[in-house]
């Protein structure tokens, strides 16, 4: 009897086992399908980002039929009906009548443009019948032509004629008078540099996104001979001495704003004065103000970190709101109230690659939808529409994902947690006109930044990063403006080396972009 009591018990004990070892396996298996669910997503992400489309461009059509934010028109050619294979064996005949229509054309003059008109006559203007002379009774333009003259480099010498009294030297009665013409100042003292050469210059590199030393060789065919590192210098001094003081008094006006945007992108500084290696990144951080709160005014700064010492150092003298993405950086300041961007929650939620992906990006087009409809409206309101409109909409989406199981390291768990970590900050622009739903105005500033980056490849020093943001702030600042920044460019290095501007800082306020004085000499 004992025996059997004890070979029951082993069994227990043997079963009991082997009811561990299942579970333990049981929970293993179950780690290893969400592991391979998250590879598995991860490699379908990685092939959809290699080889598919990199649109954000949706599906989603308004209630009212009308097409969203982020699709384009329908194109024709796909509205007609599909031929199938028993139509296409047939044979029709038939005749097209073609409506003679003006094509219109892709290429043309702007209206100011000078015309210069050549005039082609025949060889022999004698009757081959009759030996008489014959007279012109019409003439037919038959073609167009574009003429490209190019530039001419010249070498302008000033010299300063100096005048006196021979009456006053020959009586010697007094000292005899003495006058001088005095030539202007140049931007750089002692330089060759004109101030078409240096707008040029500028212009070629932040607008052009050509780097010095490719400038090099044009500025050689045109006769001006030079170096990369004189190009170099002559941006540093320019920024330095006449855009420096107009780049502070743009600082001092967007930080009376009450509505910013704010991004930042990495670039390479060479020679780095924290000691760190040339291939670390620096930073370019940009602040954009908002079309309703008067001119526009774009402006960068160069930095060695992405650090919050530098976002506060940026923005100290401000009070008001933060449009910016999730960055760590963008929380708590004082005086400061910082509003998230649904461009960059739609972009999670299109990341997953599922039906509750899709979910997510329709509740953000609808978001959207709203948006375009209302921009051009007063800030107002635009604040009773989103409170009508779009609250019930936001307020469905977070209830939405509270009540979905979204769990793991999948894409639609991070979607989901990036949205609700956010909950406050999305809700801001809900109550405030000013605010934007997106940060797409500040991506969209940096952009020439990151364009230019690929041709110029990183800055030598501290003082051309910091003079590559001067010039990208007056730059994207004329451009939002309207402003022709070659023409700007050559007024403000003419006209500034001229004038007082230390003594009576007042005067830069005729400088600014949005002045009448430049808007009358310098727009498009």
């Amino acid at each position: 009897m004992q025996q059997k009591e004890r070979l029951i018990q082993l069994l227990e004990q043997q079963l009991a086992h082997s009811n561990k070892q299942n579970n333990e396996l049981a929970k293993k298996l179950e780690q290893s399908l969400k592991q391979i669910e998250v590879l598995t997503e991860q490699v379908r992400q990685l092939t959809k980002a290699l080889y598919g489309s990199k649109s954000e461009k949706s599906k989603y059509r308004a209630p009212d039929g009308q097409i969203s934010l982020f699709e384009d028109e329908d194109d024709p050619f796909f509205n007609e009906s599909e031929h199938t294979e028993e139509q296409s064996t047939e044979t029709i005949c038939y005749t097209v009548t073609r409506k003679k229509t003006n094509k219109k054309r892709n290429d043309s003059f702007r209206g100011d443009i000078e015309i210069e008109e050549i005039h082609h006559h025949p060889e022999n203007i004698i009757c081959d019948c009759c030996h008489g002379e014959m007279v012109e009774f019409s003439s037919v333009l038959v073609r167009e032509e574009a003429k490209f003259i190019p530039a001419t480099m010249k070498r302008v010498q000033h010299f300063e004629h100096v005048y006196e009294c021979k009456t006053c030297k020959k009586d010697n009665l007094q000292k005899a008078q003495i006058k001088r013409g005095k030539a202007p100042q140049g931007a750089i003292q002692r330089s060759i540099a004109g101030p078409t050469v240096l707008a040029k210059l500028i212009y070629d590199k932040f607008i052009q996104y050509l780097p010095l030393y490719r400038q090099v060789k044009e500025w050689e065919r045109y006769g001006l001979l030079t170096n990369d590192k004189n190009l170099s210098n002559w941006v540093i001094r320019v920024s330095e001495d006449w855009l420096q003081p107009l780049y502070d008094l743009m600082k001092q006006q967007l930080m009376k704003k009450s509505v910013l945007h704010i991004d930042e992108t990495y670039s390479k500084i060479i020679k780095r004065s924290d000691g760190k290696a040339p291939q670390s990144n620096a930073y370019n951080w940009v602040c954009r103000s908002v079309q309703s709160e008067g001119p526009i005014i774009v402006l960068f700064k160069s930095a060695l970190s992405r650090g919050r010492a530098i976002l506060e150092d940026l923005i100290k003298d401000f009070k008001g709101t933060v449009i910016c993405d999730g960055y760590s950086a963008y929380n708590q300041l004082p005086n400061v109230k910082f509003a998230n961007c649904w461009a960059h929650v739609r972009r999670y939620w299109l990341k997953v690659d599922s039906k509750n992906g899709r979910i997510g990006v329709e509740y953000c087009d609808r978001l959207f939808h709203i948006e375009r409809k209302i921009k051009h409206l007063s800030p107002e309101k635009r604040v009773q529409i989103r409170q009508k409109e779009a609250k019930p909409i936001i307020d469905e989406f977070f209830d939405w994902i509270d009540r979905s199981p979204f769990f793991g390291k999948n894409a639609i768990a991070k979607a989901a947690e990036y949205t609700l970590s956010r909950k406050e900050e999305l809700k801001v622009f809900l109550d405030n006109g000013n605010v934007a739903i997106d940060n797409n105005p500040a991506e969209n500033a940096i952009r020439p930044n990151v364009i230019g980056r690929k041709n110029w490849l990183f800055s030598f020093s501290e003082a051309g990063a910091k003079a590559n943001a001067i010039c990208l702030s007056l730059a994207e600042t004329a451009k939002a403006n309207g402003i022709d920044f070659y023409r700007y460019l050559v007024k403000l290095m003419t006209d500034l080396p001229n004038l007082p501007i230390h003594q009576q800082p007042e005067i830069l306020h005729d400088y600014l972009p949005w002045s009448e004085n430049i808007q009358a000499t310098c727009a498009k």
